[in-house]
C-alpha cells in the first residue's frame, strides 16, 4: 500500500511538471505554442487513466494553481481548459468508454468550460473578446477594401450595406461556429493523442469505419422540426428564434452531408471501386452539399444499406 501511494504521488508530480511545462511552450513560445497545445492534456489523460478519480481532480487542480504563478491570469484559461480535456479523456479510457462517448464528452466539456470563461470575462472583466474579434475583423475588412480601392482606382464591389449584412450573419452563427469548431478540435486532441496513450499501456478504444456511421435517427427528427419552424412560422432576422434555428440548421446540415458522404463510401466500398473515388466524392461533397444532405436524410429515414448489400449478393 505505502508503495502504491508512493508511486501514485511520484507519477502525479512527473505529470503535473510535464503539464506545467507544456502549458508554458503553449504561452510563450512562438510555433510550438500549437505542438504544445494539442499535447497538452496528455500528461493529465494518462494520470487519469491509471488512478481514481479522486485522485485524477487533485493533480489536475495542481496543474492549473502552477502554471498560474509564472503565467498570470493569462495561464489560468490555458491550464483549466487543458486540465478538464485530460482528466474527461482518461476517465472515459480508465471506465473503458466507446471512442464516441470520449469525442462527445470532450466536446461538451470544452464548450462547458469556454462558457464558464466567457461569461467571466464579461462579468468580471468587462471583457466581451467574441465581440472584439468581431469588431477587429470588420475594421480590418474596411481597411483592406479602402486599400484596394486606392490602388485599382475602382469602387468595391461589396458595398458597405453588403458587408454589414454579412457580419451580421457571422455574428448571428457565432454559436454553430464555436460548437462545429470545439468538436473539430476534440476530435484532433484525441487522435493525436490516442496513440500515444496506447503506446504508454493505456488501453484505448477505436472509431468504426467512417463508411459505417450511422448518427442516432433522432437528428433527423430534429431537422425535421427545425425545417417545419422555418417552414412555417418563418422567424423574422434578428429574432431569437431565428438565431436558434440558423444555428441548428448549420450543425444538422454539416452531421447530414457527413451521413449522405459515409453513405456513398458505402456504396463505393460494396461495389469495390478505387480508394480514389471516395476522395472525389468527398471533394465533391462541399459544393455539393445539399444533394448530400438529401442522401444522408434517406439513409437515416429508410435502411437502404440492406437493401445496397441485397442487390451485391444478388
Amino acid at each position: 500500500m505505502p508503495n502504491n501511494q508512493t508511486k501514485r504521488l511520484a507519477h502525479g508530480a512527473m505529470m503535473i511538471a510535464l503539464f506545467t511545462i507544456l502549458i508554458a511552450i503553449a504561452i510563450y513560445v512562438p510555433v510550438l505554442n500549437l505542438i504544445a497545445m494539442l499535447f497538452a492534456p496528455l500528461p493529465l489523460a494518462w494520470y487519469s487513466a491509471k488512478y481514481d478519480r479522486s485522485s485524477s481532480v487533485l493533480v489536475a487542480v495542481l496543474g492549473c494553481i502552477i502554471p498560474f504563478f509564472f503565467g498570470g491570469l493569462l495561464a489560468l484559461p490555458f491550464s483549466l481548459i487543458f486540465a478538464a480535456i485530460g482528466v474527461v479523456m482518461g476517465d472515459a479510457l480508465r471506465l473503458k468508454r466507446s471512442k464516441v462517448f470520449l469525442l462527445m464528452s470532450t466536446g461538451v466539456t470544452i464548450l462547458i468550460i469556454f462558457a464558464i470563461e466567457y461569461l467571466i470575462s464579461i462579468k468580471m472583466l468587462e471583457t466581451d473578446f467574441i465581440k472584439r474579434f468581431m469588431e477587429f475583423m470588420r475594421e480590418n475588412y474596411s481597411q483592406a477594401m479602402t486599400l484596394s480601392e486606392s490602388l485599382n482606382g475602382k469602387q468595391s464591389a461589396i458595398t458597405a450595406e453588403k458587408m454589414n449584412v454579412m457580419f451580421e450573419t457571422m455574428e448571428t452563427v457565432i454559436p454553430a461556429s464555436i460548437t462545429l469548431g470545439v468538436f473539430l478540435f476534440a476530435f484532433i486532441i484525441i487522435t493525436i493523442n490516442l496513440p500515444l496513450l496506447k503506446r504508454f499501456g493505456v488501453n484505448v478504444p477505436k472509431f468504426s469505419a467512417f463508411k459505417d456511421m450511422r448518427l442516432p435517427r433522432a437528428v433527423l427528427w430534429y431537422y425535421l422540426i427545425v425545417l417545419s419552424i422555418n417552414l412555417f412560422l418563418s422567424p423574422e432576422p434578428g429574432t431569437a428564434l431565428f438565431v436558434i434555428c440558423l444555428n441548428f440548421s448549420i450543425v444538422l446540415w454539416i452531421l447530414l452531408t457527413l451521413q449522405g458522404i459515409s453513405f456513398v463510401h458505402f456504396c463505393l466500398d460494396a461495389y469495390g471501386s478505387p480508394s480514389f473515388l471516395k476522395v472525389l466524392i468527398t471533394i465533391m461533397a462541399i459544393p455539393l452539399y445539399s444533394y448530400f444532405v438529401l442522401i444522408g436524410i434517406v439513409d437515416l429515414g429508410f435502411d437502404i444499406r440492406s437493401f445496397v448489400k441485397g442487390k451485391i449478393q444478388k
